[in-house]
């Protein structure tokens, strides 16, 4: 029969015995209450699933782990977070972001932000990336301006919207053709204005599509908004995730501390429309999900490398709008992975740091 004092042994072996708030056991049940290094959801998930394994290796799979973790108080450099303040209606504040560009992130937001619209959401979308706006192509809104309303005395941007989504990006303030040629806090001021000063009503999401990599606009965006959660995108090849690695130590840092909600692996394999059951493998297989593992965040979704979702990109009507389409099916599945792995993250992190979400038609927290 196992005993205490070999399950205490052993915690001291691993170095995790100073995070241990209670051990009992039970016959051949093993139960421990923890406190995990930080209030991150990707901490939390990392100590979980490395406790388990090492208690398997070590005492068999009969001996079964009851696991609590707890969410530790709040450092001081956690307290003096850099977080910005709450846009009144706006529930969950995602932010969709790269460590590499021409991953096909803006398609995946735009994408995303309309499968969530078909889902009953009330949803907003922000293309930030001042240099490169292709919001206004995907979503079909090139040409549109946003109109001037009157809010409790104040003028607001009203944002363009089209297929359910509002939407504003600086390419409905630019030409065309022309070139945005701004320094780094012309560029964040522009961001700010988009953001407070714009009659965004209530939403369930507000997307924020991120430039690529790590700069001026991730950190303005930081300070001026509590973002809920980040959405990696990457693709399968070895250059980008050691790119998307760095993306993702930004949002983990201690003074900035933003859950990833989990990764998406965009252009997965490659689909012919001729062959639809056959999978190309042309940048490589499953690393995101080798990366993901590694770094203890969930997979969302597996996007394939389909001619229709260029082609529709490019006439503005997103392929999420396909009906009946495998495509529009893969983003309504992760759209479904991306929304439980919010409602983990609300439970999970303490209250102060939560946004609830108000409706969650046909989703629920995935199973341990």
């Amino acid at each position: 029969m196992l005993k205490k004092a070999n399950v205490q042994e052993f915690l001291k072996e691993i170095e995790v015995e100073d995070l241990v708030n209670n051990l009992q056991v039970m016959g051949n049940e093993v139960y421990i209450d923890m406190t995990a290094h930080s209030p991150a959801m990707h901490e939390k998930k990392k100590l979980e699933v490395a406790m388990k394994q090492a208690f398997a290796s070590q005492f068999g799979e009969d001996v079964v782990l009851k696991l609590k973790i707890v969410s530790p108080d709040p450092t001081e450099v956690q307290q003096n977070q850099i977080k910005g303040k709450q846009i009144p209606g706006i529930q969950n504040i995602i932010a969709i972001a790269s460590g590499k560009g021409g991953v096909g992130k803006s398609t995946v937001a735009a994408n995303l932000a309309v499968t969530l619209a078909n889902m009953g959401f009330k949803v907003g979308l922000l293309d930030a990336d001042i240099y490169g706006p292709s919001v206004p192509t995907m979503l079909d809104t090139e040409g549109a301006k946003p109109l001037s309303v009157e809010v409790d005395g104040k003028n607001l941007m009203q944002p363009v919207e089209n297929y359910g989504v509002k939407m504003l990006s600086i390419g409905y303030f630019s030409g065309a053709n022309q070139a945005v040629v701004w320094r780094g806090p012309m560029a964040s001021k522009a961001l700010n204005q988009m953001i407070r000063d714009a009659h965004w009503g209530e939403l369930d999401f507000l997307l924020i599509d991120l430039p690529p990599g790590t700069g001026d606009i991730h950190l303005s965006i930081i300070q001026e908004v509590p973002v809920t959660g980040a959405v990696i995108v990457s693709t399968p090849q070895h250059v980008a995730l050691a790119d998307v690695r760095k993306g993702i130590a930004m949002f983990q840092m201690e003074s900035i501390n933003i859950p990833v909600l989990g990764l998406i692996e965009n252009m997965a394999y490659f689909t012919p429309e001729e062959l639809p059951e056959n999978r190309y493998y042309i940048f490589g297989k499953q690393g995101a999900q080798y990366l993901a593992e590694d770094i203890g965040i969930p997979v969302l979704g597996e996007i394939p490398l389909i001619q229709s979702i260029r082609e529709a990109g490019d006439v503005g009507r997103p392929a999420a709008l396909q009906e009946n389409s495998k495509i529009a099916d893969i983003y309504v599945e992760t759209a479904k992975s991306m929304i439980e792995s919010l409602v983990e993250r609300n439970k999970s992190l303490p209250p102060t740091e939560a946004v609830k979400i108000t409706t969650m038609a046909g989703c629920s927290p995935k199973a341990k």
